[in-house]
């Protein structure tokens, strides 16, 4: 019998309204450490998607739960969230934490147990952002991180890493070469066991 390695499932999730921002500029080189490494990554840009936010409805937290009561584009990502070994969540920092794009998307994260049993189960996580200001207090970037801890530790999922830096024109972040090569080396530990 042959023993094939099972590849490793990445999925990025661009919480920019900017396709080349900062934060997109991170996840994209944390996807090359990761396709470096041998994983598949495919990404979503959540600013082109329809994406509602979560009703409060709690359909999705019953216990003969069929999933989440709003149909939109949050649909065809849930299965791709339960299929990924790994997820990249990349945002810049707006209003002093995570952008309105990225917090509806973790605020939906909520019905995913209506999807699969433990579906936060052995998940790997990266997190990537950018923000304005040279400082990460100032900038509010510490709330969105201390968001993505308190989310992540309730569920159970490893964060493996994070990486953020400062840059205010979109794409700036490039020139940072020392937080680049950072990023590249999260997305291969992001795979690696």
């Amino acid at each position: 019998m042959e023993n094939k390695a099972v590849t490793k499932q990445v999925l990025v999730i661009l919480g920019s309204p900017r396709k080349k921002g900062n934060s997109s500029a991170l996840a994209d080189r944390i996807s090359r450490g990761a396709k470096s490494a041998g994983a598949e990554v495919e990404t979503l840009f959540l600013q082109d998607l329809k994406i509602s936010p979560c009703r409060g409805c709690d359909t999705c937290q019953t216990h003969d739960s069929k999933g989440c009561a709003t149909k939109d584009d949050m649909q065809k990502i849930y299965p791709k969230l339960i299929r990924a070994n790994a997820w990249v969540i990349a945002s810049p920092v707006y209003w002093f934490t995570m952008s309105a794009q990225t917090k509806i998307f973790m605020d939906r994260c909520y019905a995913l147990p209506a999807y699969a049993k433990n579906p936060f189960a052995g998940k790997r996580i990266a997190i990537a952002m950018s923000y304005g200001d040279i400082d990460a207090v100032k900038s509010g970037c510490v709330n969105a991180l201390r968001t993505f801890q308190d989310a992540f530790r309730y569920t159970r999922s490893k964060i493996v890493g994070m990486v953020y830096g400062s840059a205010m024109k979109a794409g700036e972040i490039v020139n940072n070469e020392a937080l680049m090569r950072e990023a590249e080396e999260l997305g291969k530990l992001l795979v690696s066991r």
